[in-house]
């Protein structure tokens, strides 16, 4: 759609016409003259047509004051720009929707005297303004592109940054319009210093009697007699070889010394002078696991990190008609994992997760074997048994200064557990009650540790960093032979060893 104004051709009927809409639109012409950007062309000036690029906000005018009396005027987009003629030395540029376009001017002669690109743009002068009175201590400058807001410059930090994208969104109402091209002036890579220590304890005690016997009564009928309770929670003796044992019901060739066992199992066994055996068996055992992990992890504000000293053990997921077995593979050991975001300040907020796993037999999945036919072919399959995970897990967010440090502590877990067999009434006497009753006894205690801190950081030179190999040499194959040695023996002053490192980690702590 193209929009012309024709001053002068037909005089009466634009007469007419001008003064008909000055008529009806002369209290919004009058605001709009009061308030409006005036744009001053020189146009008698050389032989070709002036030329100007301008920018309006949207919903807002402009005056274009011309120094020659322009007759035609051309717009070729009215629905972003309207012009109104005011007099043949004023022109009004009325913008009514983001966009591009044109306008020409025209003078009696039909010569082109003007051209005009206008591009039309949300008025982003407020959302600047709140910038600057919100972020004083950022430098954040505002721009508009069709109907997207532009937002550049430096700030201090990703909070602010992120504060700034919120304030736009909230300007053009969708967050998607917003084009975010800060730049964080201040260090954002976080170095998090982990420390795990774990210590888990285990006692198991065992004390238990077993008393068997036999005599013969009336000559030939054998009567025996036995008290053999069992470990309850172990289900067996911590160590069979540990005991005392004294007399002897059955003599040789019988090898079982429990005249029970040996009555039931077709022997005989006649009873010697010495018709009474018994064993004794007091077991302990103390056991100590210690766990250490002390990884450094780096990353960028926002991003997320992560450290795993362990391994995977896998797990079957699905089987085939076939037989084949699909495997997914599980992490456990040592892991953390964390996220940092730098605030403003130096202060940092911390997302830390941290895990200590092993593989344990309780709550082990077994999964019997079995032979299946599909199709006529025959398909064994083995048992397995897949392995359970004792866990230790926290998850925490805290907020800190760089070099600061906080511990996660109080994971702790005991357990304690004790069962008492014995011959029913007897192992209730006091003293002898002991010689028909055993007592199995077990206790758990672990505590979990961990210590975080926490540094602003940035890069360093290649120079500044040791590695574990640095130093290290092969030994000769004399060394090795005569020597016994792994690695070679030199002087600390003449061997090519790189200089060390001045901290144990790969950034300067600040």
């Amino acid at each position: 759609m193209r929009k012309m104004f024709l001053l002068g051709a037909l005089p009466l009927i634009s007469f007419a016409i001008a003064a008909g809409f000055s008529a009806h639109a002369a209290p919004s012409i009058a605001q709009a003259e009061a308030g409006a950007r005036v744009i001053h062309v020189a146009t008698s000036s050389g032989s070709q047509p002036a030329y100007q690029r301008i920018t309006l906000p949207l919903d807002k005018a402009a005056i274009v004051e011309l120094d020659t009396e322009t007759h035609d005027v051309l717009v070729s987009n009215p629905e972003i720009v309207d012009a109104v003629v005011r007099n043949p030395r004023r022109i009004f540029l009325l913008a009514t929707k983001s966009g591009q376009t044109n306008a020409f001017f025209f003078d009696a002669g039909g010569k082109q005297i003007l051209s005009l690109d206008i591009r039309v743009e949300k008025d982003v002068a407020d959302l600047g303004a709140l910038m600057k009175a919100n972020l004083p201590n950022s430098s954040v400058a505002v721009s508009s592109m069709n109907d997207n807001v532009v937002l550049s410059g430096q700030v201090s930090s990703a909070l602010e940054s992120t504060r700034a994208a919120d304030l736009a969104a909230s300007f053009t109402g969708d967050a998607k319009k917003v084009i975010n091209m800060l730049k964080v002036a201040n260090s954002e890579q976080v170095m998090l210093k982990v420390r795990m220590a774990e210590m888990d304890r285990s006692i198991a005690k065992q004390l238990g009697a077993n008393i068997s016997g036999a005599v013969i009564v009336g000559g030939s009928t054998p009567v025996a007699m036995s008290s053999a309770a069992q470990f309850g929670l172990v289900g067996k003796a911590l160590s069979d070889l540990t005991g005392v044992g004294a007399g002897i019901t059955c003599p040789p060739p019988s090898t079982v010394g429990n005249p029970f066992q040996v009555l039931q199992s077709g022997g005989s066994c006649k009873p010697l002078g010495n018709n009474v055996q018994g064993t004794l068996q007091a077991l302990e055992q103390v056991g100590l696991v210690h766990i250490l992990a002390e990884p450094n992890l780096t990353a960028v504000s926002g991003e997320t990190a992560r450290f795993l000293a362990g391994g995977e053990f896998p797990v079957p997921t699905a089987k085939d008609n076939q037989g084949n077995v699909t495997l997914e593979f599980k992490q456990f050991g040592v892991g953390l994992s964390f996220t940092p975001v730098v605030l403003s300040g130096g202060r940092i907020s911390l997302q830390v997760s941290t895990e200590v796993s092993e593989l344990t037999n309780t709550g082990a999945f077994n999964l019997q074997g079995g032979t299946s036919t599909v199709n006529g072919v025959t398909t064994t399959t083995n048992a397995v048994t897949i392995p359970a995970l004792s866990v230790r897990r926290a998850q925490t967010t805290v907020e800190l200064p760089s070099g600061g440090s906080f511990a996660i502590a109080g994971l702790m877990q005991h357990q304690t557990k004790q069962v008492i067999e014995g011959f029913p009434g007897l192992k209730d006497m006091p003293v002898l009650g002991a010689l028909f009753r055993s007592r199995d006894f077990q206790n758990d205690e672990t505590e979990l540790v961990v210590m975080i801190s926490a540094y602003l950081v940035q890069p360093n030179a290649e120079s500044a960093f040791a590695a574990p190999t640095d130093g290290f040499i092969a030994p000769t194959d004399p060394e090795t032979l005569l020597l016994g040695r792994l690695n070679a023996v030199y002087k600390k002053n003449s061997a090519p060893v790189k200089a060390q490192a001045s901290a144990p980690v790969g950034f300067i702590v600040r």
